[in-house]
């Protein structure tokens, strides 16, 4: 339509001019991607979001930018059927003039408090760049944990609820990764979103059953104090509960689980789905920006010598 072809000849001016004045071009996309999660109906490439990662990479084929960076869930990774079509974009980026690195990262390396593993993929245009270089990228030069160390943490798993029990933290598990050191850091009651929550259809009832730390089922996961979180993500019928009150998550409590600083809040102008949405399909923040730093460092040293 009219406006995305008015959209496309924006961007192709800004390419030009960044080109005219020597800047370096990078291109940094995550594509919509409920079609490749394995929480999803599992479209795929043939579904409305999967057709965007295509046309993604063949806006970086068009465009010939210095570098992109590519995010998407695991799925796209995982799932074999997925991964044929993901294998299937690197090719084209291959014969296109790239040279790859991909890799799958947890946000919990970059002391993110949850369970979150996207599929990164990072491109370099071998018109500007040696090949030798893309080896020389550092995934993790920012991060804090490596997935090995995480895993040895010994992790609590359930305790029973009681509403604003206390309940130490266990020796040996870093709090930087912990619900509750976020919720404390960011000051979430006191937090502009600190108000913003649903509530319960099913009752107290059903809510107050639950235990702390019970985060197995499909939905009603209850979150551990202590513990970091599943996927913020809460599409699908998806509810988290908050560890030690009767209540679900609110937005400020959404955005510090995606490790947000404190200052960070949604407008109140904004429906409490749309709230939730857009806090789940973000990218978890000091995940995105150790990521940066490396593109950034990466590009400095090789682009300019």
């Amino acid at each position: 339509n009219d406006y995305l072809h008015e959209k496309a000849d924006e961007l192709k001016d800004y390419v030009k001019d960044a080109r005219e004045d020597g800047s370096v071009i990078g291109f940094i996309g995550s594509p919509p991607c409920p079609d490749f999660s394995v929480a999803g109906k599992q479209k795929g490439k043939e579904g409305e979001n999967g057709k965007l990662s295509l046309s993604y990479i063949q806006l970086v084929l068009e465009q010939q930018p210095d570098f992109f960076l590519f995010e998407n869930v695991k799925g796209l990774w995982r799932t074999k059927k997925h991964r044929d079509f993901y294998e299937e974009l690197k090719e084209m980026l291959t014969a296109g003039g790239y040279y790859l690195t991909d890799r799958l990262t947890n946000a919990r390396e970059f002391l993110t408090p949850q369970d979150r593993d996207r599929i990164l993929l990072f491109g370099i245009n071998s018109k500007k760049f040696p090949q030798e270089a893309i080896h020389r990228f550092n995934w993790t030069k920012y991060a804090s944990f490596t997935p090995y160390y995480i895993s040895q943490i010994p992790w609590p798993t359930v305790d029973d609820f009681h509403i604003d029990g206390e309940l130490a933290c266990p020796d040996g598990v870093p709090k930087e990764l912990t619900v509750e050191y976020w919720f404390r850091k960011n000051d979430v009651e006191h937090h502009p979103n600190g108000k913003d929550c649903f509530a319960p259809r099913a009752g107290i009832s059903k809510m107050v059953a639950i235990q702390e730390g019970d985060d197995c089922k499909k939905s009603y996961k209850r979150l551990h104090r202590w513990r970091y979180s599943p996927t913020v993500a809460y599409g699908n019928n998806e509810v988290h509960l908050h560890p030690y009150k009767a209540r679900r998550l609110t937005v400020a409590e959404a955005l510090a689980l995606q490790s947000l600083p404190t200052e960070f809040a949604l407008p109140p102008e904004m429906s409490l789905t749309d709230k939730f949405k857009t806090v789940g399909n973000g990218v978890p923040y000091l995940l995105a920006a150790g990521v940066a730093r490396s593109i950034h460092d990466f590009v400095g040293e090789e682009y300019h010598g």
